[in-house]
């Protein structure tokens, strides 16, 4: 029996220290040094945004095709890319249709800032999802261009 009540309380000292709670509590710090130096700086990164401007057109494809009524694309989720651009005045311009289906299609890059920011773009870009626009009542093919600059 007194075996029992030991084990029992060695059992009770020993779980609270070797917790996660105990290990990780409210004044200890989980990521230390240089990690989370970067941590903190793609955090910034993400809050700070880069600006965008956009740019719409309507493609019509025969000379008879007039719109009387017509209305522009409306984004309905167009996230914004995270960007490692070292240069402050850095630019990259995309060009792209918007489908009558609302997706993104034949992306493409006008104005570059690096291999690895355009990848970065054409692949966010191509996730974009748009209420088409409209002519005459009907969904119709829209080209567009969107600029990313750092802020």
């Amino acid at each position: 029996m007194l075996v029992r009540g030991l084990c029992a309380l060695f059992l009770v000292a020993l779980v609270p220290a070797t917790s996660p709670a105990s290990a990780f509590g409210p004044g200890s710090r989980v990521f230390s040094g240089p990690t989370s130096a970067s941590l903190a700086s793609r955090e910034r990164q993400v809050w700070a945004s880069p600006a965008r401007d956009s740019k719409f057109a309507a493609m019509l494809h025969t000379a008879s095709a007039r719109c009387e009524a017509s209305e522009p694309p409306e984004p309905l989720a167009t996230p914004n890319p995270l960007l490692d651009i070292a240069e402050p005045n850095a630019r990259v311009s995309v060009s792209f249709i918007i489908g009558t289906d609302g997706r993104v299609h034949s992306p493409f890059i006008l104005e570059s800032a690096g291999a690895t920011e355009d990848r970065t773009i054409l692949d966010v870009v191509r996730s974009w999802r748009y209420r088409p626009a409209m002519c005459n009542g009907a969904a119709t093919e829209t080209e567009a261009r969107i600029e990313f600059s750092s802020r």
